[in-house]
């Protein structure tokens, strides 16, 4: 059944069409009253709400605990400071990423040593992380693109041969299995995104977990300040006001009114995940033999994708207009996309600090040229979804050489 939008993430004026955007949230009565009962509360900041957020999560994941955030980003950056790496240090990771991703260990003053993607999937290519490895690394840190799982046996006995850290960058992929565990639990640490075009949605937020016990208690420290306390502990009917800084830490706490929507986005996640897949799956079939682009590779066996983004490679040679001009044409119908991603060692920060030059990663490069994700969004209806089909099949015929 499609839900109800009950939500719109665009209005249009009389007579025009809708803008659909590329990743909509689909937000319903539940969150919203919840974020109500919150604001009435009077509590809004690390509170009751938050922990029982956090202890939902730590539930569906299967780990002993969670610790709720202001982004994924701050997840990546609390892993990387538990673990230790500093100036000297190399962490490997890949080209095909958000730069928030590489952003981290710059932050840490470690140097980002990237490695190449597999073609097909865009996932770190295990021998090209092999490759990359000398006596200064220290962690490999993995991206589940899109939602699809990365090569974790390969990468974790590649870590474990070489006595490095594994974290999950795990953006993507909140439901994502691989042979039965969860992406991010995995690894030592993981971090998970709540964006607004996340499959998971509190606005802005993120969670981080990790399989050590030992670093558990410095993940949710580091996460406040460095307090032995948050303000809950401090000043909630059974806290107490004394609070002690234990180590320099960070502001990165989640507040009530995030988790206050994510209850319920964890709630529907599985009937989001479905809604998901019947769309993807109908882009598969309604795309299958179109020779301007290349549809998502199907899921690996034994695991399960989080269908977070719908990423199509354009068959460039074949079209009048390049990735940014196809794009140009779906916005001019009223039909957002995305571009997931534009390799980070080529973004202009990185070209001239690290020197990075072209066709130094050349499959992610070639997938950063090609890429775009398509609407792909619970709150789409069939209607949504038969839209985009008739206007790449429109431009299919319009735009080819």
């Amino acid at each position: 059944m499609v839900p109800e939008r009950t939500v719109a993430p665009q209005t249009a004026k009389a007579g025009e069409v809708p803008f659909l955007v590329y990743g909509a949230p689909l937000i319903g009565e539940a969150e919203i009253a919840e974020v109500v009962d919150t604001l009435r509360s009077g509590w809004l900041g690390t509170g009751p709400k938050t922990q029982r957020f956090e202890q939902a999560m730590a539930e569906y994941l299967g780990v002993p605990q969670a610790v709720a955030l202001n982004s994924c980003t701050a997840g990546l950056h609390l892993a990387l400071d538990v673990l230790g790496l500093g100036p000297g240090d190399e962490v490997i990771t890949t080209p095909m990423t958000f730069v928030a991703t590489a952003n981290v260990i710059v932050h840490t003053g470690a140097t980002p040593v990237f490695a190449d993607v597999d073609p097909v999937t865009g996932n770190l290519d295990p021998a090209s992380v092999a490759a990359a490895i000398t006596p200064r690394t220290k962690a490999i840190l993995v991206v589940h693109y899109t939602g699809r799982a990365a090569e974790m046996d390969t990468i974790c006995a590649l870590a474990r041969q070489h006595t490095l850290a594994v974290v999950e960058d795990c953006a993507h992929a909140i439901e994502t299995l691989y042979h039965g565990a969860h992406a991010g639990t995995l690894g030592d640490i993981a971090a998970y995104s709540f964006y607004a075009t996340k499959n998971l949605v509190t606005g802005e937020g993120g969670l981080v977990v990790t399989t050590r016990p030992e670093f558990q208690d410095a993940l949710r420290c580091r996460s406040l300040h460095g307090l032995n306390r948050n303000a809950w502990q401090r000043y909630g009917a059974s806290g107490s006001g004394t609070y002690e800084a234990v180590y320099p830490g960070y502001k990165y706490n989640m507040m009530d009114i995030q988790a206050s929507l994510g209850i319920h986005q964890l709630a529907r996640l599985e009937s989001s995940w479905q809604r998901r897949r019947t769309i993807w799956q109908r882009y598969d079939e309604a795309f299958a033999g179109l020779d301007i682009l290349e549809t998502p590779a199907p899921t690996s066996p034994g695991c399960r994708d989080a269908y977070h983004l719908y990423t199509v490679r354009l068959d460039l040679p074949t079209l009048r207009v390049d990735r940014d001009g196809f794009a140009d044409a779906l916005r001019e119908r009223r039909i957002g996309t995305g571009v997931h991603f534009w390799p980070v060692h080529l973004h202009r920060w990185y070209r001239e600090t690290f020197q990075f030059r072209e066709n130094a990663f050349p499959h992610a490069e070639a997938i950063g040229r090609s890429t775009l994700s398509l609407p792909l969004s619970p709150a789409m209806s069939d209607a949504d979804s038969e839209r985009v089909i008739a206007a790449v099949h429109e431009l299919a015929r319009t735009l080819r050489r």
